[in-house]
């Protein structure tokens, strides 16, 4: 193993989520401004927008986001591909109907 390529700088700090606002004490080299007390201790503080605490995995709250609105996206390419094969089907029908109505014998009356 390689000698000195590990960070010297770990210390006690605490995350916190942003979304529900749980607090996380662990050791870490996250550099932070801020500070929290916690239990008499002043700790430098990390805000984080999801932890393990809001992530809906975790949370067993899990459901289909869809945020940019690609379920709307596939539906309407699915839908224009179906229009387009209706009318290249109507299209490709309309020829023989003229083709067969050109062949048939004219009745004189």
């Amino acid at each position: 193993m390689k000698k000195d390529i590990h960070a010297k700088n770990y210390r006690p700090v605490v995350f916190q989520d942003l979304g529900n606002g749980t607090t996380f004490l662990t050791r870490s080299t996250a550099s932070s401004d801020e500070t929290i007390n916690l239990d008499g201790t002043e700790y430098p503080l990390v805000k984080v927008h999801i932890s393990s605490a809001s992530h809906p995995f975790f949370t067993g709250q899990e459901k289909l986001v869809d945020i940019e609105g690609r379920v709307d996206k596939f539906k309407a390419r699915t839908k224009a591909a179906a229009d387009k094969r209706e009318a290249a089907n109507k299209k490709a029908s309309k020829p023989k109907a003229d083709k067969e109505a050109k062949e048939a014998p004219q009745k004189l009356g």
